[in-house]
């Protein structure tokens, strides 16, 4: 991952002042995820530029650090370490965080001025939103130029690259100029390689404060810096509005807008209160969550005095240690404790712990296996752990139109492999029935659209005999 700034105009050398970086040495930062460096590539008193080069392990990645959502050779070979994301909005506060504060005791003077400056990200991924970087930064008084190119020359059916090389010039403060790519650069991957707490709403709001609340697309950036924390979003975007003259309304409409926020609920826990009802009414005690995550499924049938045992099972062993923090696991009272077992393995592989459960629950994991395991994934659940009852949840590809910033034949998740039509997700039920002697009740999760049906379809797969 790359990024140059550079300032253009006199006297340009004082950019290492203001940036608190030496122009004349290579300078090395060790951060959780990887290695950054800060270099000047040119320094003259008419233009000087500096450099962030920003260099991930993706053997680090696998390996657990920082975790992944299904495993295998995804681990090993993704964009992750090249692709510019919010690991390097979190470089830039880390190694420029004094520069971003607008701070420079040396110049303070300088640190106050607007400055010729030009920015350039490489490998930005915007998915071929042809439109997102000129919403995104002309509105600050940027002057946008992106360079795109198509995968292969050999192959123009592969169509074109989802990545952008993007360059800004406008004549802002450095601190501005900080502050503005930390806040934008996730909005185009969408995709944050760290756990988003409630304290992020702030974090938002600090590095955006002075223009995110004028930015015509505003709720379009709060939406996706939040893309999987919908309540998140509203929440900043509620702030961001807060100072506007709102037009009158009659105090029965300031009601009911506010018994909808009220009764809204999000997707996420509507599925996982539905599947645990599912559990429940197969009368299952034994469950396997296979593909746990952070044990939100599991975390609610440890309440539930029917349920006896609980394995929570995720390939990632990152994954694993999350939920063992949210599960509060060194002080979680015994009687809970000796109900749960944690466990590392792979859905695409034969283990004989997956047997003698009553019931496995597969909650938005399918997806995410290439579509050339799921044989292997079928065989390990249906045939050789072959529980009584299986619930098995994806996403309906076609409620995706009703997500206002997806792109046509977007998946919902940069990590999904598939993602399957309301008739597709029949057939391979049927398919599973058929092979493995189960019978299946399909059912919807969420919103119903009349034409495109729910967000969740789910299966409850029930062996016959």
């Amino acid at each position: 991952m790359l990024l140059t700034i550079t300032y253009t105009g006199q006297n340009t050398a004082e950019l290492g002042f203001l940036l608190h970086k030496r122009p004349d040495k290579i300078q090395k930062f060790s951060l959780n995820y990887g290695t950054a460096y800060v270099f000047y590539p040119e320094v003259s008193e008419q233009k000087t530029t500096a450099a962030l080069l920003l260099e991930i392990d993706p053997i680090d990645l696998a390996r657990g650090k920082l975790g992944s959502k299904d495993g295998g050779l995804f681990d090993y070979v993704n964009d992750r370490p090249y692709a510019c994301t919010s690991f390097m909005s979190t470089a830039i506060s880390r190694v420029f965080g004094t520069a971003m504060s607008g701070r420079c005791d040396s110049h303070p003077e300088l640190a106050q001025t607007p400055l010729r400056l030009t920015a350039c990200l490489s490998a930005l991924k915007d998915n071929t939103d042809t439109e997102l970087a000129e919403q995104l930064f002309a509105p600050l008084g940027y002057e946008v130029h992106t360079e795109r190119e198509t995968l292969d020359n050999s192959f123009p059916e592969w169509g074109v690259s989802p990545y952008i090389r993007l360059t800004i010039t406008g004549t802002v403060r450095l601190s501005e100029l900080l502050n503005h790519l930390y806040v934008l650069i996730p909005v185009f991957d969408k995709q944050k390689h760290y756990y988003i707490a409630e304290d992020e709403i702030q974090k938002l709001l600090s590095h955006g404060e002075g223009w995110l609340s004028s930015h015509p697309f505003r709720e379009k950036i709060a939406n996706r810096y939040f893309t999987a924390k919908r309540s998140y979003a509203r929440k900043a975007i509620d702030i961001l509005l807060a100072d506007e003259e709102l037009p009158e309304t009659s105090g029965e409409l300031a009601e009911n807008s506010e018994s909808e926020k009220i009764s809204y609920t999000p997707l996420n826990t509507q599925r996982m209160e539905t599947v645990k009802n599912a559990v429940l009414q197969s009368g299952a005690s034994s469950v396997i969550d296979l593909g746990c995550g952070e044990c939100r499924l599991t975390s609610l049938l440890l309440n539930e005095p029917q349920i006896r045992h609980v394995t929570a099972c995720d390939v990632s062993v990152h994954e694993l240690e999350k939920a063992a923090q949210k599960l509060h696991l060194d002080r979680m009272p015994a009687y809970r404790k000796n109900k749960l077992t944690l466990m590392q393995a792979s859905l695409t592989y034969l283990d004989k712990r997956f047997g003698n459960f009553d019931c496995a629950c597969v909650i938005e994991v399918i997806e995410h296996i290439e579509p050339m395991r799921i044989p292997a994934f079928e065989r390990v659940v249906f045939e050789f752990a072959h529980p009584k009852t299986v619930i098995l949840t994806t996403p309906n590809r076609e409620y995706n139109k009703n997500y206002q910033f997806m792109q046509e034949n977007e998946l919902r998740h940069g990590d999904h492999r598939f993602e399957w039509t309301r008739a597709e997700f029949k057939a391979w039920t049927e398919h599973i029935c058929e092979k493995f002697d189960y019978h299946c009740e399909i059912s919807g999760i969420g919103e119903l659209d009349e034409t495109s049906g729910q967000p969740t379809q789910m299966g409850v797969f029930t062996r016959n005999g």
